[in-house]
């Protein structure tokens, strides 16, 4: 049985899209760009903030990413006060993390998020009980897919990375997994499709929360 399950956060425990896309258009708006759609946001998620902006605004026209450095403090400033718009836990997941904590196993959230609003959006749906940890993308520590903040999460918890499962809606969360040498489980209610989570190296893909369990046992 594994110890530890080390969870991303958008995509994954929380359907965040239409704060994201909400957050990303009322940057480009301010900017006098073109908005984008909510499935142009969702491909471009995953790697962090500077890279959907980055993403977002060569999709409206700035190519060359003039605007890049106004646009995320423009970003950061709305966002900041719109994480939780819209957003809520896909079905399922509020009940299976109840059921994991109820098997002493440990939980964490590893997210590219910025980390002040991962843990607004997990405190705000999940309460401070409910993970053991919880790291968003900070100054310092490498993002995903490197897999050093995962690593960290696996010493802080004492346990070995084979003790752990990692759990992941995207290529991104596939590859740190399998850097940190942890069992990757790919979700595919998520941003990415069960095709490119086997393409970069889940080992289990999962259609709902509660499958979780047979793998963790």
């Amino acid at each position: 049985m594994y110890k530890a399950c080390i969870f991303d956060l958008d995509g994954t425990l929380t359907d965040t899209l239409e704060s994201l896309t909400y957050s990303v258009n009322g940057t480009l708006k301010e900017l006098q760009l073109s908005s984008i759609t909510s499935e142009q946001c969702k491909s471009f998620v995953g790697s962090g903030a500077r890279c959907l902006i980055e993403r977002a605004l060569q999709a409206s026209g700035d190519k060359e990413l003039v605007h890049i450095e106004e646009a995320m403090e423009i970003y950061k400033r709305i966002f900041k006060v719109n994480c939780t718009y819209h957003v809520s836990p896909y079905e399922g997941i509020v009940e299976i993390l109840k059921a994991l904590k109820e098997r002493g196993i440990r939980l964490a959230v590893l997210s590219n998020k910025p980390h002040d609003q991962t843990k607004d959006v997990v405190a705000t749906f999940f309460g401070t009980d409910t993970f053991d940890y919880v790291q968003g993308q900070q100054e310092g520590i490498p993002r995903k897919p490197d897999p050093t903040a995962a690593l960290l999460i696996a010493k802080q918890f004492q346990v070995g990375t084979e003790e752990c499962v990692y759990i992941g809606d995207s290529d991104v969360d596939m590859q740190t997994a399998n850097a940190a040498g942890m069992e990757s489980v790919g979700v595919t209610w998520g941003f990415r499709s069960k095709e490119v989570l086997l393409e970069h190296g889940a080992k289990h893909t999962i259609d709902h929360p509660e499958e979780l369990i047979s793998i963790v046992k």
